[in-house]
């Protein structure tokens, strides 16, 4: 067993005392992104008594790592790809994020719906193998589901059409929060995580890498951080940044935008997840959450470069829309009925010929001219591996050697035995929760969904699951700065909670005004910043010119 993990806190209040510290102290390692790679990496590092800083240009998970598919999953697609070591790696990482963080690593049935037996038999191969590479536990071994089965488990699934299924288990995650806990448990062990603050300029002393310069948004004010080895862990930007260190620098990323649509659960009951097929032969998911049913994702080259909020297109959404249509008896779903929407970019490691559908998801890392360790490529799934491969190039930049530490102690909320079931009925028995809110709160926030409903159990607004102690948290322990950090990243809300997002948006901003001393023009530009990003969700465009 590994050191204690303590959980940590980045509090949004004591800003200005991270930016002295970042500025007066020296570093061994100065990490440019905060995304659920550079978070990871923060982890590892800390865990193993490195000094850390952590540097994010926008919000901690705000680009790739808050837009995902929200799964803990090994790729079975892959496998037909010849990816074995990736997807055995992967298959095995979904039980250590289990021990990690069981509330954001919940076991489900991802279903499979065939046509005939034999289709059925040629799946259950492939899905065995898959079983094996992931040491998969005589409990969650997949289940053949014939008529009795589907009538009980997914009773909008069109029968005449697909009689069998195939059930195998996969993780439901939360990415943006899976981050935040990575980077929490940093904290904990001393690293310095700031967000906002993008980096201008890489320091270079004798032709090495020396640190970073930043500026930060909110203030203004510009911060020097020594390090003694700087990593780009920017995700869709790493090759932005690459450039502040070698100017000639090649090429490496294939950038493919993955769009999701959410459908309220009362237009699309499902009750699983469902693997269903495009018309063009992809793998697409309708995922339930809570009351959605999200539905992706589209896997597409993006020419218009790194965009923070990628072009969502009407193309897209009737791409999505339309294996719904065909797998489903519910009344035909219309663009119309989508609610939320997120578009992300994979900064896939690019292979000249290929498409982003048969692009390898594998890492790669790179040293450079002045020893900034750059990565490419990777799964949020393995982001530990990924993180561990990292480590291995500090150690030769660094000439040390770092002890072995295992997996380390539980992330923060994941300290629990029970299940979520008994956190969300002790939360509605202990502050007068409904269901919904109860179970929300625990898959969020795990063990620690106590200490935030005492913060304030009431709700933000009427129809919302959202409670006050909600905001309270994200700015005192998740470093949340904006409402759009809150909604977005934090609550999850602009995802999820298609009725009551925008209402929220104001009760949020007039919390966060009193935590942070924003003045009433300030809330105001908060509001109405956050409203816009909102509608810009569902203005689906033409194209993306």
């Amino acid at each position: 067993m590994g050191p204690v993990t303590r959980a940590g806190s980045i509090s949004t209040a004591e800003r200005a005392r991270s930016i002295d510290a970042l500025e007066r102290d020296a570093f061994d390692l100065a990490i440019v992104g905060g995304g659920i790679t550079g978070a990871g990496i923060a982890r590892e590092a800390a865990l193993r008594g490195l000094r850390v800083a952590l540097l994010e240009a926008e919000d901690f998970a705000s680009g790739t790592s808050s837009r995902s598919s929200k799964l803990i999953h090994g790729g079975l697609r892959y496998l037909a790809q010849g990816e074995v070591g990736l997807v055995r790696e992967t298959a095995l990482e979904r039980k250590v994020i289990h021990r990690l963080a069981p509330h954001l690593a919940e076991r489900r049935w991802m279903v499979l719906p065939v046509r005939s037996r034999a289709s059925l038999l040629k799946f259950r191969a492939a899905i065995t193998t898959y079983e094996k590479l992931g040491a998969v536990e005589r409990d969650d071994l997949h289940r053949n589901w014939g008529a009795a089965e589907l009538d009980e488990e997914e009773p909008a699934l069109d029968r005449n059409e697909w009689r069998f299924a195939c059930a195998y288990r996969e993780y439901l995650t939360d990415d943006a929060r899976l981050v935040l806990a990575n980077l929490r448990a940093a904290a904990g062990q001393g690293a310095i995580s700031l967000n906002h603050a993008p980096v201008t300029e890489i320091t270079l002393e004798n032709g090495r890498a020396a640190g970073v310069v930043a500026r930060c948004r909110l203030s203004g004010r510009e911060l020097r951080v020594r390090a003694s080895c700087v990593v780009n862990a920017a995700g869709a930007w790493v090759e932005a940044l690459r450039r502040f260190e070698d100017e000639a620098a090649p090429p490496l990323l294939h950038l493919s935008k993955g769009v999701h649509i959410g459908i309220p659960a009362t237009r699309l009951p499902v009750r699983n997840l469902l693997l269903l097929q495009t018309q063009d032969h992809r793998g697409i998911f309708a995922l339930r959450r809570d009351e959605i049913v999200f539905i992706g994702t589209t896997d597409t080259t993006y020419a218009r470069g790194a965009d923070l909020w990628p072009v969502i297109t009407r193309a897209d959404v009737e791409y999505l829309l339309e294996p719904l249509r065909r797998y489903l008896t519910t009344e035909k779903l219309e663009v119309s009925d989508v609610r939320t929407s997120w578009s992300g970019l994979r900064p896939l490691v690019a292979e000249p010929g290929k498409p982003p559908a048969e692009t390898s998801r594998k890492d790669e890392i790179l040293i450079g001219r002045a020893g900034v360790i750059t990565i490419a490529g990777g799964k949020l799934t393995g982001y530990r591996p990924t993180a561990l491969r990292t480590l291995e190039r500090i150690e030769r930049v660094l000439g040390r050697t770092f002890a072995a530490v295992g997996e380390g102690e539980p992330l923060p909320g994941g300290d629990f035995s029970g299940d979520l079931v008994s956190i969300a009925r002790g939360l509605e028995s202990e502050y007068r929760l409904d269901g919904v809110t109860g179970m929300r709160l625990a898959r969020l926030y795990g063990s620690e969904a106590d200490s935030v409903a005492k913060l304030g159990a009431k709700r933000l607004a009427a129809g919302a699951p959202v409670i006050a102690g909600e905001v309270d948290w994200a700015v005192m322990h998740e470093g949340a700065a904006t409402v759009e950090d809150v909604l977005y990243r934090r609550t999850r809300a602009a995802l999820y909670e298609a009725d009551a997002r925008a209402s929220i948006a104001a009760p949020i901003a007039a919390r966060m005004a009193e935590l942070l001393g924003w003045s009433e023009a300030q809330a105001g530009e908060q509001i109405a910043l956050a409203r816009a990003r909102l509608d810009a969700d569902l203005d689906f465009r033409d194209s993306e010119a």
